[in-house]
């Protein structure tokens, strides 16, 4: 952060003050207790105040040091403010399924409470997180009804359908800013499909691909991934393809795209990849007791990646990468003889493809 008054502190600026006074008679007396010192030096702790709330000033003016308060006005005059908080969507299994549960039941699963909100087909229901953000995707298990069912005998949440997602947070919306600056969207370019479509809820990555690189003149397809960056849920895909162009009306301009834009909604794939590996380990451990570690970075770097996805053509997984983040773990000496799908040499991903990790093992 640039500090144009970082050098302005107390004492600089008290010697200006007593210097001005000593320009206009050189025997006045400005030792510390003197008459001067003790009424310049109350009055150069108020021009510190000063020039530290013109410092923070500066600071907020500009988006690159607006704190979050003062970067969503920056951005509010773009027309940009930070994206809320979101349900997560998951599904309910209910037994006998034929028992018809009524919408907006309410159930409970460890501290947190759903609702049924639609129905997908017999004993099978969309229930909603009533707690906003992430923690709603984690939960799954035996649901307990709020208020009394007649005839229900089982209840199980067993599947996120759309991710809920947290408020966006402060660097995201700076980084959102910036980007509306550097490309401008328009009527259906592709950045206005990348932006609006990558709003809708639940949505993470975004490629879009015109009608010459999809299926000819006015048609557009666009690839996503769910806001955890991992391969979206059919209805996922189905609730985006409704808010972008309706199946029962394509192209008419009825959702987000523009009229003539007949648009296909469409998932990313997910490719699963074996890494097999020779670890050195510290003396006294096991494979065992530094597998998970090992299992955590290599997902971690293979999250980071996904969550790239859309900004390149295609996900590399680098074998240097995978060794430099496992070499990271204190009990591990060295890696030797890593192998991705069998093979020693990076793995490149198809176009419209994320990756997992597959099996790991250690030794040949």
């Amino acid at each position: 952060m640039y500090r144009m008054y970082e050098d302005m502190s107390v004492e600089v600026i008290l010697e200006r003050m007593i210097d001005r006074v000593l320009e206009q008679d050189s025997n006045i007396d400005t030792r510390e207790g003197s008459i001067i010192y003790n009424a310049l030096a109350p009055a150069a702790v108020e021009v510190m105040g000063m020039y530290i709330e013109a410092q923070r000033i500066l600071d907020e003016t500009f988006a690159d040091t607006a704190s979050r308060e003062y970067l969503i006005k920056r951005a509010k005059e773009r027309g940009i403010t930070p994206q809320p908080a979101t349900n997560a969507i998951l599904k309910g299994i209910f037994k006998p399924s034929t028992l018809t549960i009524p919408i907006g039941s309410r159930f409970s699963l460890e501290n947190l409470n759903y609702k049924v909100v639609e129905k997908i087909t017999d004993g099978q229901y969309q229930l909603e997180c009533e707690t906003l953000g992430i923690e709603g995707n984690n939960h799954f298990g035996t649901l307990i009804p709020i208020e009394y069912i007649d005839g229900l005998q089982s209840c199980e949440l067993t599947e996120l359908l759309i991710p809920g997602e947290n408020e966006e947070d402060t660097e995201s919306l700076r980084r959102r800013y910036y980007q509306s600056l550097e490309a401008e969207s328009y009527g259906g370019n592709k950045i206005d499909y990348k932006t609006k479509v990558g709003l809708i809820k639940g949505v993470g990555g975004v490629k879009v691909y015109s009608g010459h690189e999809w299926n000819g003149g006015g048609t557009v397809k666009v690839v996503i991934t769910d806001s955890n960056y991992v391969k979206p849920h059919e209805t996922l895909i189905q609730t985006v393809q409704e808010e972008v162009d309706p199946v029962a009306s394509p192209g008419e301009g009825i959702g987000i795209a523009p009229i003539g834009h007949v648009v296909t909604i469409a998932g990313v794939n997910e490719a699963s990849i074996d890494i097999s590996l020779l670890a050195t380990l510290q003396p006294g451990y096991e494979w065992e007791d530094v597998k998970s570690q090992v299992e955590t970075v290599i997902d971690e770097y293979l999250s980071l990646l996904n969550k790239d996805w859309e900004n390149q053509d295609n996900i590399i997984v680098r074998i240097s990468q995978i060794e430099t983040r496992i070499l990271g773990i204190p009990t591990v000496v060295d890696i030797a003889e890593t192998k991705i799908n069998g093979i020693e040499e990076n793995y490149t991903a198809d176009k419209n493809t994320i990756v997992k990790r597959g099996v790991l093992t250690n030794g040949k």
